[in-house]
């Protein structure tokens, strides 16, 4: 494939399904999933090859609640196939958007169709993340006697939550290599729209025979999604988002804005600590990685303005030294 401009990666934020204040209707989904749907039709309009990810933080939590609620009728089940059961459900959406998006427009002869990729993303054994989990997953419980109790039967790790209450946590490790890339980049190479990675993957770890397992794990989306974009070599990574770039003490009076930025005062930024844990930490650390691995431009800018952030005209842009 090579570092092609023409070839870019995009990672959809979870206000691409589920926006502020929306219960997650069906008729919410379909009217998101179109949304970003326009933005990718743009882009490929402009003659570029796309590849999609996407997170599933809300929709994850979704399945494993349902699976709470009604474990004394129905087995639960891993959040590996939880993980993997929300890359159908998105992917779907995606997908059909995207389609009918593209027949709306007239140029469904640009390419050869639209699919989504059950994908798995590999995570060490090693990483110290398994010591320390600190991704809240599924259910709410209101109080530490429940918690602690819940957390003895199924041999959980439970905290409180600072939003409330007290919830499993799970470990996030780092990704390392994107189990179906050499798929992905066939189709896209023969045309395809390609939703792979979504939700940071399916995280599986490699057994010492080269087998791979599932494990009980949360992989960031957009760490996942600089694997991906630097295991395809695209040109150009971006992520949109539901803020308009990456902010220097964001929504505080001095908050200033970054357009241009190289990838070392980026890194020293945020070595600093402008950019908060679980929200914009993550994209930008992405992005970092993405330019160190030979990627010539990361993008992070406003979902409602994706086809302007892929062509640079919008969102923070970060560059090589």
């Amino acid at each position: 494939m090579g570092r092609d401009d023409k070839y870019v990666l995009i990672a959809l934020g979870g206000n691409a399904f589920q926006t502020k204040g929306e219960v997650g209707t069906t008729e919410n989904y379909w009217k998101n999933a179109y949304r970003a749907a326009e933005t990718i039709v743009k882009v490929v309009k402009e003659g570029y090859r796309v590849a999609v990810t996407h997170g599933n933080g809300p929709q994850v939590g979704v399945i494993l609640e349902w699976m709470e609620r009604s474990k004394d009728r129905i087995p639960p089940l891993a959040m590996d196939i939880a993980g993997a059961m929300t890359q159908g459900w998105l992917g779907y959406l995606l997908m059909q958007s995207i389609y009918n998006t593209l027949i709306k427009e007239g140029i469904k002869d640009h390419v050869k169709g639209v699919v989504a990729i059950v994908n798995q993303v590999l995570v060490s054994k090693e990483d110290p993340a398994w010591q320390n989990p600190t991704k809240y997953v599924g259910s709410y419980y209101n109080t530490e006697e429940e918690a602690k109790k819940v957390a003895k039967e199924k041999g959980w790790v439970i905290k409180k939550d600072p939003r409330g209450g007290y919830r499993r946590v799970v470990p996030s490790p780092n990704p390392t290599e994107n189990i179906e890339v050499g798929a992905v980049r066939k189709l896209i190479d023969e045309g395809w729209i390609v939703i792979a990675s979504g939700g940071g993957g399916i995280p599986v770890i490699r057994e010492d025979d080269g087998t791979l397992k599932g494990v009980e794990a949360v992989i960031d989306k957009d760490l996942a999604g600089e694997v991906l974009a630097t295991n395809l070599q695209v040109g150009t990574f971006v992520i949109l988002t539901d803020v308009d770039g990456a902010y220097l003490n964001f929504r505080k009076p001095n908050q200033k804005k970054l357009d241009v930025v190289t990838v070392s005062e980026l890194e020293r930024y945020y070595d600093e600590g402008h950019f908060k844990a679980g929200s914009m930490g993550p994209k930008v650390l992405a992005a970092i990685r993405f330019i160190k691995h030979g990627g010539k431009r990361a993008i992070i800018g406003h979902l409602r303005d994706g086809y302007r952030v892929v062509k640079g005209e919008s969102g923070t842009i970060v560059v090589p030294d």
